[in-house]
């Protein structure tokens, strides 16, 4: 009795003669860059912060399609830690478009966006020039009302100076009053004339008193 307890009180050994072994630690599952490439993702791997295991297997198989794996390597590692992010989108974006329309790719997305940009330009500058001329109309406008205001004391004043000079003049003063002018047709008096015998005559002053006392007889 006392040997089997010795032998259960002792802890088992390993076949090689050591002590039992302990679970493995299991690795992290591999970024979606090295799930589609079947290959082992290693510490440090530069598709690893940006492709996830999820969806970015799916991401990268286009970026790798369309680029390679190699030159993408490359151009993230020439690319400084923090504005990777940018990168791996912008590259996203180009492959997504090449598979999209593979003779323009992305530049018929750039088009149609430099289109539609030059259209709003236009909207724009029309909405500045209405904008303008509306300005230039309440401006006139404006002006015009001031000086409206302006003329009108000067024209009440003119009216009330005209209104006291024929006041003024309609005034008669104390001397005599203008005869009256004919209405009709002025006739002048014309110098009888005699005959010319009867002229001659009354020319001597002699011969007229004569005939004077001739008479009275």
């Amino acid at each position: 009795m006392g040997d089997e307890e010795t032998a259960v009180r002792r802890p088992r050994r390993s076949p090689r003669g050591g002590r039992s072994a302990q679970p493995a630690v299991e690795a992290p599952p591999p970024c979606g860059a090295c799930k589609s490439l079947r290959r082992k993702c290693v510490k440090g791997c530069v598709f690893a912060p940006h492709f996830g295991s999820e969806q970015g297997a799916a991401r990268f198989a286009a970026v790798h399609k369309v680029f390679g794996a190699s030159n993408v390597s490359k151009q993230l590692m020439a690319v400084p830690t923090a504005r990777r992010g940018e990168a791996v989108a912008t590259v996203c974006y180009e492959a997504q478009a090449r598979l999209s329309d593979p003779v323009y790719g992305c530049v018929s997305t750039i088009l149609a966006l430099q289109q539609q940009v030059a259209a709003l330009h236009a909207e724009l500058s029309m909405v500045q020039m209405q904008l303008l001329n509306t300005r230039l109309v309440a401006e006139s406008a404006a002006r015009g009302s001031h000086v409206l205001h302006a003329l009108q004391p000067a024209y009440s004043n003119n009216s009330s100076a005209s209104n006291k000079l024929a006041d003024f003049s309609s005034l008669h003063f104390g001397g005599p009053a203008a005869a009256p002018r004919p209405s009709g047709p002025i006739l002048r008096c014309q110098p009888c004339h005699a005959d010319d015998g009867d002229e001659g005559d009354s020319q001597d002053p002699s011969a007229f008193i004569d005939e004077v006392f001739s008479r009275k007889q």
